[in-house]
C-alpha cells in the first residue's frame, strides 16, 4: 500500500506523477498495489487509475482541502484553518492505514516523511521514501527534526531519491540509509526521442523560488548583451511567475523567452524534442527527474553545483 499526500486525481495531472509510474510498473510486474491519497476539494472515493487502485479519504471540508496536490503545503497551513485541516488529514491516513492493514495489506510504504510517515500507525511494516521537500526540513526545523527521528526509527526499511537527500536524513533524523536503498524513481521511457535540436534552451520546473528560474533568466540576458540570441522556454507554472514575467520585462529579453505554462507529464517528452539545452538551475533539489529525462532525449543539462541530488544524474 502507497501512502501519500501526492498521486494523480486523473490521467495527465502533475502532482505525484511519478509515483504513479512507480505503481503502474509495480503492478505490471504483478505486485498488488494500493494507494491511500487525501481527497481534493471534496472529491473523494475509490477508483482505478491507469490500473490501479486509488482511495481517496476526506479530512475537512471541501473548502478545507487545500494542503495537497499544489505544491503549497507550507503556504496553506499558514492560512486560517490550515493546521486544523492538517490533523484531520494525518487522522484521515492513518485511519485508512490502519483499515488497509486490517483488510490484508502487507505493509505500508509512505512517500514523503510528512505527513504519510508520520500518519503511519504504530507496529506496522513500513518503508519511508524521502523525496525532497520533506528531507529539506529535516536541514531548516528542529520541531521538524524531533518528529521525524521516531518516525525513521520505527521504519523497516528507510530509502532516498538521492545520495544528497540520504545524507540528510543521517544528519538530521539520525537514520542511516544504506547505499543500496538509494533509488532514484522510474521513468518511463518508450515515449523518448533523440531531439532534433535548434529551439534553443528549455527549463522544466515549478515556478517557485527553490527552482530558481530567474538565473536561466539572468543567463539569457547576458548572452544578448554578448550578441548572443539564445531561445528560451520556460514549461511550468507556480506563484513566481508573476515575478518572472516581469524580470523578463525589465531585462528587454520579451522576444527570447516563453512560458508555455504546465504541461502534462505525458507532454514534457515533446517540449525536449527540440531542445538545445536544459538549464537546470534548482537548489537543493531532491533528485531532479526532469534532468534525467532530458538526458534520456540526448539534450545536455546544466546544474549548480548546490544543485543537490540532480548531481547523481
Amino acid at each position: 500500500m502507497f501512502l501519500t499526500h501526492n498521486y494523480p486525481r486523473f490521467p495527465g495531472d502533475v502532482p505525484g506523477a511519478f509515483l504513479a509510474t512507480l505503481a503502474s510498473a509495480l503492478v505490471r510486474r504483478g505486485v498488488e498495489i494500493r494507494v491511500i491519497a487525501p481527497s481534493d476539494a471534496g472529491a473523494g472515493g475509490e477508483a482505478e487509475l491507469d490500473g490501479v487502485v486509488v482511495r481517496r479519504v476526506r479530512y475537512a471540508s471541501a473548502a478545507g482541502e487545500r494542503i495537497a496536490y499544489r505544491g503549497a503545503m507550507l503556504s496553506a497551513l499558514k492560512a486560517p484553518g490550515g493546521m486544523r485541516a492538517l490533523g484531520g488529514l494525518w487522522r484521515a491516513l492513518r485511519r485508512a492505514a490502519r483499515e488497509e492493514m486490517d483488510a490484508g495489506a502487507d505493509l505500508v510504504h509512505a512517500h514523503w516523511w510528512v505527513p504519510a510517515g508520520l500518519a503511519v500507525p504504530p507496529s506496522v511494516p513500513t518503508v519511508i521514501t524521502v523525496h525532497g521537500s520533506d528531507a529539506a526540513m529535516l536541514r531548516r526545523s528542529r520541531i521538524a527534526r524531533a518528529l521525524a527521528r521516531p518516525v525513521f526509527r520505527r521504519a523497516s526499511v528507510v530509502t532516498a531519491v538521492s545520495r544528497e537527500l540520504a545524507t540528510w536524513v543521517q544528519s538530521g533524523a539520525g537514520r542511516f540509509v544504506d547505499p543500496a536503498h538509494v533509488h532514484p524513481m522510474p521513468v518511463d521511457t518508450r515515449d523518448y526521442r533523440w531531439t532534433t535540436g535548434g529551439g534553443g534552451a528549455v527549463v522544466v520546473a515549478r515556478l517557485t523560488a527553490q527552482k530558481r528560474v530567474s538565473l536561466a533568466i539572468e543567463t539569457v540576458a547576458f548572452l544578448a548583451s554578448c550578441g548572443h540570441e539564445l531561445p528560451l522556454t520556460i514549461v511550468g507554472d507556480g506563484p513566481e511567475r508573476v515575478a518572472l514575467e516581469r524580470q523578463v520585462d525589465r531585462l528587454g529579453i520579451g522576444p527570447f523567452v516563453r512560458f508555455a505554462g504546465a504541461v502534462a507529464p505525458a507532454e514534457v517528452p515533446a517540449q525536449l524534442a527540440r531542445a538545445d539545452l536544459m538549464i537546470f538551475p534548482a537548489k537543493g533539489e531532491g533528485f531532479g527527474l526532469v534532468a534525467a529525462e532530458a538526458l534520456m532525449a540526448g539534450v545536455p543539462v546544466v546544474a549548480c553545483w548546490d544543485g543537490g541530488g540532480v548531481l547523481d544524474v
